[in-house]
Formats: C-alpha cells, structure tokens, sequence
C-alpha cells in the first residue's frame, strides 16, 4: 500500500530509480505482481486490497486496511459527484469558449496560437508542477487553485489580443497540469478506499473505471451546456437578416452559389486561408454578443472554484497527509522519473494511443467546427453540433465501466477502434453540403462515442499499470496528450483538413497496434499465474 492508500506491488518491483538496470525484469515482475492482485486486466478476478502491514517505499510501515463505516461509499460517490460537477461547470466555460477559437479570433491565427501556447506550457507544467503543488497543497486545493488559474483565460476575450491572450493561455497551461493529475490521484485513491469499504464484492480496478466513467459522464456534459450557451447567445442575440424585394429569385442564386462553395471549400477539402470573403458562413459574430457570452462564462469558473473549496472531502480521510501527497517529488525529480518511465515498455507502447488522444481533441476543437460545421452551416450553429458531441461523450463514458465489467476492457478498446476507423476514413471521403445539420451532428456524436470511450479506458489503464507512480503516470498521460494537442494546433494553420485526417488515421493504427501488444503481454502473465497457481 503506497502513501495514496493505493494497493502497489513491493517497491524493488515497480520503482522507476534513474541508476536502475534491470528495467526490463522490474517490469516483467511488477506485471506479475499486480495481476496476480487481479489489478491490471479488465477480467481479473483479485479484490485489489490485502489485509497486514506493509513497508511503504520510504521506508515507514503503512496499515494497508483502513477501517469504514458502510456509509462511507455514499461520502465517496459524493465526493466524486461533486468534483465532476466542479468540472462541469468549469469545463461549460472553458470548452464554449476554445470551440469558437479557431473561427472567432482567425486573424492572424491569433485563437489557434492560443490554444497552442495552452497546450505547449501544459507540457511544461506535467513535468515541473503537479507533484510540488500537489505535495504544498493536497489534492483538493490543488484543484481549487487550478480551475483559479483558467480565469484570466476568459477575462482576455473581452480584449483578444497577442499581448493579453498568451499570457492567459500559460496560466491555463501551468494550471492544467497539477489540475488534471490531483483529479486523477484523487479519484484513484478513493477507488481503493471504495474496495476496501465493500470488501469482496469490488475490485479495485472495475472501481477506477466506474469512477473514471461518473466523473467524464459530468465532464463531458459540460460541451453541451458550454454551447448550448454560445449558440443561444450568438443566435438569438444576432440581428434579423434583411430579405431583397425580388427575394426568392435572388435566394434561389444564393443558395446554388452557396451549395458549390460549400462542396468545393468546405469539409476534408478546407485549407487554411480560406475566410470570410470566399465563404460568408465564416464571418465572425458581433463584439457585443461575444462580451456577453464571456460574462456569463466567467460567472460559470467562479463558481466551479467555490464548490471545489467546499463541496469536497480533503484527502485527509482516507490516510493521506498534505506532506505525503505527491511522492515527496520535486519538478526535477518527477522529471527524472517521468523520462524513466519511458524506459518501460509499456509506457513506451501507450505513447502513440495517448498522443492520438490529444491530436483528435485538437481536430476537433479547430478543424472540425472550422472545416467542417462553420464552413458548411456557420459559426453560430457550431455549439449545437458540438451538443451532440457532448451529449454522446458523456453517455459513452458513463457506459464504459459497465461494459468493461462485461465484455472486458480489450474488446471495448477493439470495437472503439474500428467505428473510429470508420468515421476518420468517411469524413475523408465525404463532400461537404450547405446546411447539412444532419451529418454535422453526426459526425460529432460518434466522434464524443470514440473519444469518451478512450478517455476512460486509457486514464484508468494507467493507474492499472503503473501503481507505484500515479501522479508520475498521469503526468506522463498528461504529458504526451498534451504533445498531440499542440502538434495538432501548430499543424492546423498550415495543413488542409484531408492531411490532417490522414495523419489522424495513422496514429489510430500505430496506438491501436501498441495497445494491443500491451493488453497481450498481460494476458500471458495472467494465463502463466493461473498455470503456476494451479500446481
């Protein structure tokens, strides 16, 4: 049991030392360990916990089992309730507003830099920030003081400039990182408290994919408030469109014309370059609309802050100490430890799926509401395709622990992996209409179905895989997520939207490939410990 209440393998198995050299035994032997707990495969069959003391990895003797009244799983569930609504609410501002970047702020690709410095400096704060912050603060602050941070985001859109608008983005990037791994450390902790509190009716692991899955249920709904929001404000705050006294002969032209500049710039065929003058559905919305919307938005973060602060149960509780917190790391240290995870296979083999990660939530933040819904339908209806994104998230992450707990967590990944294929492949091909909401919506609501799916399964497989180092695995989560977001930023001002799919299509197929070599070596570590237990 480690400092965060978290069942581990004996420290000599799974610690990431710089001087180690026999990674490559470690590794074969913590995969061992932890199956032989039933902790890494979707369909294992151990409890997650064990009863005694053991010796934590400084040193001092920890009490692997806690007691709790039976009603702790209810303050638990509520605890993770109330982050996932703090996440909501935040994330309803945060999203609304970094969906209308690439269109809203498009001179001089001002929005498209901004989301690039947020996930550039994010790539910074993984590696030097979450385990200081976190280890000064604990967990619950740490998220307080991070969703803090995102404020001054949405305060520069009542001014958008270079000079106010990058500054903002390194707050959110710096605050991002202890943000995302204090969540992730929090809700895996819990996850164990949960075991222990039910004993031999959880397991640890089918525990951290159910929690994992109610909290991006909450966080994925905040696409659909955060616009639901910005088209309500940008449509019904826009002004009437004046009709010509010759008017269905001229709307008849109209349309036409409308219909082939669609077919011929919009979709797979967009580039960048193409605005307002070659395509009137890219014309940017009214100052006024935009302030009001940026109001309502900062109201939105202020209260994240407050419920964070007061709506949840310090770390305390279960056993863990503001000192302990963090692994007693320092920047430089989690950065030492972060590049000798990469030196395990495992972790080496995750990279291209979690970078794929990221490069699909950057298409889909710029290219597909740039390329696809305001090119093809316009910039005020881009909220109501991104709804249906958020709709379908949310749902596919609430269904994916029950169905990791009944088909098993490989075939969930497989199938998730071919509709993705599929839509990548279609959306290529496809040739864009005027108007067409239908398949806008479409395209989005299977795009939120793939990407809640991944966002479970592989948040809580690296807590599975690496027990020893959660805030270093989620950090290196973070990390290389945040690398295939800023390559997809930088990517987007200078390639067309079909090469863009493209290269999406290419790291599906490499992560799907590394994925599933990981999910077959422990398979045979799982079928081997059978056989050696059944002597």
């Amino acid at each position: 049991m480690n400092q965060w209440g978290l069942l581990t393998p004996d420290p000599e198995l799974d610690m990431v030392y710089p001087s180690d050299t026999s990674d490559a035994n470690n590794e074969e032997l913590a995969l061992e360990h932890s199956v032989a707990h039933g902790n890494v495969h979707g369909n294992g069959t151990g409890t997650g916990s064990s009863p005694g003391t053991t010796t934590a990895p400084n040193g001092d003797n920890k009490v692997n089992q806690r007691h709790y009244e039976p009603a702790e799983r209810f303050i638990i569930t509520k605890n993770v309730v109330v982050i996932g609504l703090a996440f909501m609410i935040h994330f309803t501002a945060f999203h609304g507003t970094s969906n209308l970047q690439s269109s809203v702020n498009a001179d001089k690709a001002l929005g498209t830099t901004t989301l690039a410095v947020i996930y550039g400096s994010l790539i910074l704060s993984n590696i030097f920030l979450p385990m200081t912050v976190i280890r000064w603060f604990g967990c619950r602050l740490t998220m307080a003081l991070a969703l803090f941070a995102y404020m001054p985001y949405i305060a520069a859109q009542f001014y958008p400039r270079f000079e106010t608008l990058i500054p903002a983005a390194l707050m959110v990037g710096f605050g991002g990182g202890p943000l995302w791994c204090s969540k992730c450390t929090y809700l895996s902790t819990v996850s164990e408290a949960l075991t222990q509190v039910r004993g031999n009716k959880s397991r640890k692991d089918v525990n951290t994919v159910k929690f994992f899955g109610l909290f991006f249920i909450f966080y994925q709904m905040a696409q659909v408030w955060g616009n639901l929001i910005s088209s309500s404000v940008l449509t019904l705050s826009a002004p009437a469109a004046q009709s010509p006294a010759n008017a269905s002969l001229e709307l008849e032209v109209q349309r036409e014309l409308e219909r082939t500049r669609v077919a011929e710039l919009c979709g797979a065929r967009f580039c960048p370059g193409v605005g307002a003058e070659a395509n009137p559905n890219l014309v940017p919305p009214a100052p006024e609309q935009i302030q009001l919307l940026n109001s309502i938005f900062l109201t939105c973060m202020a209260a994240a802050v407050v419920m964070m602060i007061f709506g949840v149960s310090s770390l305390k509780r279960y056993g863990v100490k503001r000192g302990d917190t963090g692994d007693g790391m320092s920047g430089l240290k989690l950065l030492t430890v972060t590049i000798n995870l990469l030196r395990k296979r495992r972790q080496i083999l995750m990279l291209p799926i979690t970078m794929f990660i990221g490069l699909e939530e950057a298409f889909l933040a710029v290219d597909f509401t740039r390329s696809f819904v305001a090119c093809g339908w316009g910039i005020s209806r881009i909220g109501f395709a991104m709804i249906c994104f958020g709709v379908a998230n949310a749902v596919a992450a609430g269904i994916a622990g029950a169905l990791v707990e009944r088909i098993g967590r490989v075939t969930l990944a497989g199938l998730c992996a071919v509709v993705n294929l599929c839509l990548l492949t279609y959306m290529y091909n496809w040739e864009a209409r005027e108007g067409d909401y239908m398949s806008y919506c479409t395209f989005a609501a299977v795009w939120g179905i793939c990407d809640g799916v991944w966002l479970v399964v592989v948040n809580a497989f690296y807590g599975i895989l690496f027990p020893n180092h959660l805030i270093a695995a989620y950090s290196n989560f973070r990390l290389w997520e945040s690398t295939g977001s800023v390559i997809g930023y930088v990517i987007s001002s200078q390639l067309c939207t079909s090469t863009k799919l493209v290269i999406l299509i290419i790291f599906i197929l490499v992560g799907c490939v590394g994925y599933g070599l990981i999910e077959y070596r422990v398979w045979q570590k799982q079928k081997n410990l059978e056989v050696m237990l059944s002597d």
